[in-house]
């Protein structure tokens, strides 16, 4: 390959100012959110604006045979986007258009480089919301979180981005463009590919429309902060609540290491001497929301717990904005953030906090836990410093025991953070030697010459 050619014809395609070729400018887009990954450069970066100038880049890359990685903002947590091995960083920020909300139908079409936040904002008016919510649902693309199939602090109620695409536009590794699905809300024509492209981390084509389902906004809600003196009660608790039939719009976490660096950051007025805090809200009707909160409010003292509910926005706002700190509070502690998410199921969420807090005396590290508790999705956060070789080689056992204990308790490697790079070890522990066979021949049937973000998930 030339890539000299290569750029050339990139710039032929899409104009000089769509082709980003300074050094300078390459280092940013040679890594992602994701710690303790390699971090090479791309040979070019591009920018197109619509789906056309996309099959154009793809049958480029084909050509040449160069590898070709889609991007976001780069939020993600798993290496998705980092280009492994040179060649076309494709950006999809300029992509950002909301092509129609359509309230009749409770559907949105978006490009790819649309924010979450944007959406959301777009279709309140009409009454309706976009559920899911990652942690940076402010900068976080439509196209991103599609790809990695994210989740959010709304996931118990509501459930995680493929719960609400209802059909998407991709550009095939052969440069091709297919689209799936649509406004049906039945759709069981042939095989769910909409499914299939939705957290395929850009290692099967790249996503240029998306068909978002959207919902009713809830009419009231009611916040709870509650305070335990056991990571063991809490727990119980958060199995308490699902037990007794009510599922919590958010049912969040955070243990005392957490608490305190988020307190020592946001100063929202969090317990710092508590061993464990959970952050609840009930949504829907005055009248549900009512009963759910009193249901969770008897949970919570039944499992030697005090609870405080949100007199107002004021102090409902406070109690999200500690949630939403726990990840930037945390990674001002040290030099290294590495966020995990194993999932467990809901009956064995004591089980893993337990076994978390244990880990973290056995290799003697820093480890602060939030996260989704009320579906089992916990955010284990090391904090460590990349540049301490011994204390990053008892990270890496310590991962390695985090994600063993999760399957072994039947639960995943992943809630809502992807593969990518940086889990792509662990998966035959989860999907066997037959599974991880299925995932190759679907890899080497549509992407043959293995250039769709090579390196994540699985190679070809």
């Amino acid at each position: 390959m030339s890539k000299k050619q290569l750029i050339q014809e990139l710039v032929e395609a899409l104009g000089q100012e769509n082709v980003i070729t300074e050094q300078e400018d390459l280092v940013c887009y040679s890594f992602d959110a994701t710690p303790d990954v390699p971090n090479p450069l791309p040979d070019v970066v591009v920018t197109p604006t619509c789906t056309e100038e996309v099959a154009k880049v793809v049958t480029i890359a084909l050509k040449y045979k160069t590898p070709i990685y889609p991007r976001g903002s780069g939020t993600n947590l798993c290496g998705g986007t980092v280009p492994l091995k040179g060649g076309i960083v494709l950006l999809s920020l300029k992509m950002n258009k909301i092509l129609e909300i359509d309230p009749e139908n409770l559907v949105a079409v978006v490009q790819p480089g649309v924010i979450i936040q944007h959406l959301n904002n777009a279709v309140a008016p009409h009454g309706l919301i976009y559920p899911p919510d990652p942690g940076t649902v402010t900068t976080a693309t439509m196209g991103g979180s599609v790809a990695e199939c994210a989740g959010g602090l709304r996931g118990l109620k509501y459930g995680v981005t493929k719960h609400y695409i209802m059909g998407l536009e991709v550009v095939l590794p052969n440069g091709k463009v297919a689209r799936f699905g649509g406004k049906t809300v039945k759709n069981v024509t042939a095989y769910d590919l909409v499914k299939l492209f939705t957290g395929s981390e850009g290692t099967l084509g790249i996503i240029t429309e998306i068909t978002a389902k959207l919902i009713p906004a809830p009419e009231t809600a009611a916040a709870m902060l509650a305070t335990f003196s056991s990571l063991e009660d809490a727990g119980n608790a958060i199995k308490g609540i699902i037990s007794s039939k009510v599922i919590p719009a958010t049912l969040e976490i955070m243990d005392q290491v957490t608490i305190r660096t988020v307190e020592n950051f946001a100063k929202v007025g969090l317990p710092t001497d508590a061993k464990a805090i959970l952050l609840i809200e009930v949504d829907g009707i005055p009248e549900v929301v009512a009963r759910e909160a009193e249901a969770v409010e008897k949970v919570v003292i039944e499992n030697n717990g005090s609870i405080k509910r949100a007199k107002d926005e004021q102090e409902r706002e406070n109690i999200w904005t500690a949630r939403r700190a726990a990840l930037p509070a945390l990674a001002q502690f040290k030099p290294t953030t590495v966020l995990e998410d194993a999932t467990v199921p809901r009956s064995k969420i004591t089980e893993m906090l337990l076994f978390l807090e244990q880990i973290a005396e056995k290799y003697k590290l820093d480890i602060g836990t939030f996260g989704h508790a009320g579906d089992g999705n916990l955010h284990p956060t090391i904090l460590t410093d990349a540049r301490d070789k011994e204390e990053m080689e008892r990270v890496h056992k310590a991962v390695d025991e985090i994600f063993a204990k999760a399957v072994e308790l039947g639960g995943t490697l992943s809630g809502e953070h992807g593969i990518g790079i940086a889990k792509a070890k662990y998966l035959e522990l989860e999907l066997g030697e037959a599974g991880m066979d299925v995932l190759r021949r679907i890899k080497n049937a549509l992407d043959p010459e293995g250039i769709m973000n090579p390196g994540k998930i699985i190679s070809n």
